[in-house]
């Protein structure tokens, strides 16, 4: 490793002790000695084919369901094939950020395409060339809001438990206030946020839907948001936000949201994209890349990097977000996904997943105990229904039917539907819920 380093001992030495240890290895001084990969402890090596046939192994051991009934921020939906021939290219895969704009036109196109389709989802003006997931976006809109006399964050009680955490990470790190609104029958609590909202405050975040499935009523949210000065941030579902207004409608300053549900599989958790648009009048302060559209010396379309994160050219502790990339592979993804849907196409899985959810909840209430938590509440492909065993039990007996059913979580079951579900999984579940229920 030594040889790879372009520092001298003696620099090397120098960086140790301004660090307050001696020797490379006393960085890791509190990771367990069992932990570490040294000469004592490492395996042989293998050949290719007998590696091959332990990851193979090690393979078999997930488990992919037949049916999944569950969602909380990451989605089963269907996936044209196009998308992987497209995106596996090889020209795509191993590219990074196109500095150069000369030779990367096509990597630019992309972007640019991506921008523009999510500029069309949101209602929005302007779009980055993506971030890293849809917490981190979450997280990024609030700093982008932050000035000196305005400073708290304000919270959606309603939103994804890890948003929420994550929103308050960063503001904790910026030594910001941040206070989460409390939830009311599902959805967030609006008087709670008007008598909350102060003068000094920066911005409040809504998710819609929200991480019970409710559809928020993100309009009111703005307007009482915006009369006391403050900034609008909508976390938005990609699916449901071509069926709902769009947050440009409901007067959002910021559409931030999880891109995954554009085309990319579940893949236990990643990787997967963050997607970020504003007004015209924030658009300076978009964290990450713009791509722009130009024209070359000899009058042909080009596409270059319109604005750069400062976070590149300055000293960290002078950055403005925490955002030095782009997830340039997925966004691409998610462009390629919106292309073949086209309107209609996303439009028609939105219902579907619309109607899904709405049989699959019909169904489950007809068995003894089972309820909606929210019964006076819309929802679009997520609800909330009380379960009169532990939830485990329930869970437990999918499973072994091969279904993933709906996530655990305080008043009931999570359920989701999406447009992959068919009408004899929904029974199933229904029949299988009933089997329970009289146990």
């Amino acid at each position: 490793m030594g040889s790879y380093v372009p520092s001298t001992p003696a620099q090397r030495a120098e960086m140790l002790a301004a660090v307050g240890v001696s020797t490379l290895d006393d960085l890791y001084r509190d990771v367990p000695r069992d932990m570490l990969l040294t000469g004592e402890n490492a395996a042989p090596g293998v050949s290719e084919l007998e590696a091959a046939g332990e990851l193979r192994a090690m393979a078999a051991k997930n488990h992919v369901f037949g049916a999944v009934f569950r969602g909380a921020g990451a989605y089963d939906h269907y996936i044209p094939s196009i998308v992987k021939r497209v995106t596996a290219k090889e020209e795509f895969v191993t590219a990074y950020t196109p500095y150069q704009a000369e030779i990367s036109q096509g990597v630019l196109q992309s972007i640019f395409e991506y921008q523009t389709m999510i500029c069309e989802l949101t209602g929005m003006d302007v779009s980055n060339a993506s971030l890293y997931d849809g917490a981190s976006a979450a997280a990024e809109a609030a700093a982008m809001c932050r000035d000196r006399k305005r400073r708290r964050v304000l919270i959606s009680g309603a939103a994804h438990p890890m948003v929420i955490q994550t929103i308050r990470t960063y503001c904790e790190g910026a030594d910001v206030p941040a206070e989460v609104i409390p939830v009311r029958d599902g959805a967030t609590d609006l008087d709670a946020l008007k008598a909350a909202l102060k003068d000094t405050d920066a911005c409040f975040y809504l998710q819609q839907p929200n991480y019970f499935g409710v559809i928020e009523d993100a309009a009111a949210a703005g307007g009482l948001v915006h009369a006391a000065g403050a900034r609008y941030v909508m976390g938005v579902n990609p699916i449901a936000a071509a069926v709902l207004k769009t947050p440009r409608e409901c007067g959002a300053d910021i559409a931030v949201g999880e891109g995954q549900p554009l085309g990319m599989p579940l893949g236990f958790g990643g990787p997967y994209l963050g997607f970020m648009a504003a007004t015209h009048d924030l658009f300076r302060k978009l964290p990450g890349r713009i791509v722009g559209e130009t024209t070359d010396d000899a009058g042909n379309r080009a596409f270059v990097l319109t604005l750069q994160a400062r976070e590149q050219h300055i000293r960290r502790e002078k950055a403005s977000s925490n955002v030095c990339s782009n997830q340039a592979l997925c966004a691409m993804t998610a462009a390629v996904y919106l292309s073949a849907m086209g309107p209609g196409g996303l439009r028609e899985a939105a219902s579907q997943c619309y109607a899904k959810a709405h049989y699959l909840a019909a169904e489950l209430g007809k068995v003894p105990g089972f309820t909606l938590a929210y019964p006076e509440a819309p929802f679009f492909h997520e609800f909330v229904m009380a379960c009169p065993v532990p939830p485990e039990e329930l869970l437990a007996r999918l499973e072994a039917a091969d279904i993933l059913g709906g996530l655990s979580v305080e008043g009931g079951v999570l359920w989701c539907a999406t447009e992959k579900n068919t009408r004899a999984d929904m029974d199933r579940v229904a029949a299988i819920a009933r089997e329970v229920a009289q146990v």
